[in-house]
């Protein structure tokens, strides 16, 4: 978050999302010893985003996707927020359409990112519902057999009033 704050600059604005207390307080004195002011922090959780639709231009994530139990929800309110043109561009563990959820969750627990990996097909799928286009997952290393850590990419469709930054000077990130 405070690199993303850092290259925003002064004029963006990032958003720092969590439901828990402890986190939060953290993230807080980093922010504090960072010197960041730009930097908003959310108590709130990814399948109820606390932010007006249409207010982030770039989503990232670190594996918290498959924390969820309610994957749709999450991508309908990643939709939700991102301003038309906005980007997601997250990380997790996707695995290869040929396990089913059983063999997923052999491999390894929920906390793991695991269990509850979506597949290459599930993931594209759930970002085609919410309306998200371009969906791509590039898997680069091996989790377990046949899971991967994966960059996973979408943005929102373009209309003729709004365009996204790139974490770009003026932006937003979330």
């Amino acid at each position: 978050m405070i690199l993303s704050a850092r290259r925003v600059g002064p004029d963006g604005r990032v958003f720092g999302l969590d439901f828990l207390e402890e986190t939060l307080a953290l993230a807080a004195r980093n922010v504090e010893d960072a010197e960041v002011d730009n930097l908003v922090l959310l108590k709130g959780t990814i399948e109820s985003i606390p932010l007006p639709a249409d207010t982030v231009d770039v989503i990232i994530s670190n594996c918290v996707i498959n924390l969820s139990l309610n994957k749709p929800a999450v991508f309908a309110e990643t939709a939700r927020v991102l301003t038309p043109g906005g980007r997601l561009g997250i990380s997790d563990v996707v695995a290869e359409d040929r396990l089913s959820p059983e063999e997923r969750a052999e491999r390894g627990g929920h906390s793991q990112c695991i269990a509850s990996a979506l597949s290459v097909s599930e993931y594209k799928e759930l970002l085609d519902a919410v309306g998200l286009k371009d969906a791509e997952v590039v898997f680069t290393q091996e989790a377990a057999d046949g899971l991967h850590a994966a960059i996973v990419r979408a943005h929102k469709p373009v209309d003729s009033t709004a365009a996204a930054s790139e974490c770009a000077p003026g932006g937003s990130c979330c």
